[in-house]
């Protein structure tokens, strides 16, 4: 083999080996920054859960008539709302009728319980802080 050909093999090996070198720093790169992605996810995941549960926690008279209007609102179906202010036991029938019944009435049930629950949300919401408290927590006055 010639001179010349060898300097070609040569120069060919050492930029294989250059491209080798490069695609494990860009590997390495690329999991450092996963794992940099994946860790502030965690982060940002626990930050909002900590925030959750501060304001599931803090939601106290004028915050609970607020909560407990917006959730009849938007997932009343469920009973989320009866739940949030404590009547257990309305919240299992509201959520029994929706998913039990609504399956059973090809979802004519499911439907009156979430027209009940809106009613019931804009109730929540249309009433003074002083009356919503004095009638739903302190009278414990579980429908309308």
């Amino acid at each position: 083999m010639s001179d010349e050909n060898k300097d070609l093999g040569d120069k060919a090996e050492d930029a294989f080996d250059n491209a080798k070198d490069a695609a494990k720093d860009a590997a390495e790169d690329a999991k450092e920054a996963a794992s940099d992605f994946a860790e502030s996810a965690k982060e940002t995941a626990k930050e909002f859960t900590e925030g959750a549960k501060e304001a599931f926690n803090t939601a106290g008279g004028d915050n609970k008539k607020i909560l407990a209007g917006i959730l009849a609102i938007v997932l009343g179906g469920f009973g989320i709302h009866k739940f949030v202010l404590g009547y257990n036991k309305e919240g299992i029938i509201m959520l029994a009728c929706t998913l039990v019944l609504g399956v059973l009435t090809c979802g004519i049930a499911g439907w009156v319980i979430w027209l009940i629950s809106l009613i019931e949300g804009i109730i929540y919401l249309t009433k003074s802080d002083e009356e919503f408290y004095n009638t739903y927590q302190v009278g414990k006055k579980p429908w309308f």
